[in-house]
């Protein structure tokens, strides 16, 4: 049976509801947010198709990542590789707000001051990317993780620059499947919704 990578971003939270930076602030899910990661655990585990437990489970130590694994029924590590982008003096602010002063602003085309540069990004990316592959000659390996970083992984896995993440969209406790093709390093699915999945 082929290993995969399985990439859950974290649930809804107030701040991503309304578009505002998070980084290393550490704010709780929402009411739904908590819902949806108790969906994505049902969709991941039909995704997966076994009970054998994953190789490995890591988690950023970001509270609204860590009980997203959680609700998703995951014992995960905690690891700060898998900590979202640090938007340094950006934290909190929406792009339109950060677009007042610096016109055209996005995390992929500009700087953020005293925030984490692409490539600091781009080599915690790696260090996961590389735990993972090891890992994954044991079974699946499950990411739970933030919006931007985890897009910069998904770039990492296809041996693209950090800034090609802008092309993966990924919702609150969307999941993303990562394999290979005959060594060729692929996305498998991306950003497969929870909303779909009743729970109780």
């Amino acid at each position: 049976m082929t290993s995969h990578v399985y990439l859950l971003r974290h649930g809804q939270t107030e701040w991503s509801e309304s578009g505002r930076h998070t980084g290393r602030s550490d704010i709780p899910l929402t009411a739904e947010g908590v819902q949806q990661a108790r969906r994505a655990g049902a969709v991941l585990a039909r995704l997966r198709g076994t009970d054998r437990p994953a190789a490995l489970v890591l988690s950023s130590p970001r509270e609204r990542a860590w009980r997203t694994a959680e609700l998703a029924g995951l014992e995960a590590e905690r690891t700060e590789d898998l900590a979202e982008w640090g938007y340094g003096d950006y934290e909190g602010l929406t792009t339109p707000q950060i677009r007042e002063t610096v016109p055209g602003w996005t995390v992929w085309t500009h700087p953020s001051p005293n925030g984490e540069t692409q490539d600091e990004v781009r080599e915690r990316a790696e260090a996961v990317v590389r735990r993972a592959r090891r890992a994954l000659t044991g079974g699946d390996v499950v990411l739970v993780g933030h919006g931007h970083f985890s897009r910069v992984l998904i770039a990492t896995w296809l041996n693209l620059p950090p800034k090609e993440g802008v092309h993966f969209g990924l919702d609150p406790a969307g999941l993303s499947v990562l394999g290979e093709e005959r060594g060729d390093p692929q996305v498998r699915r991306l950003n497969i919704p929870a909303w779909e999945v009743d729970v109780d």
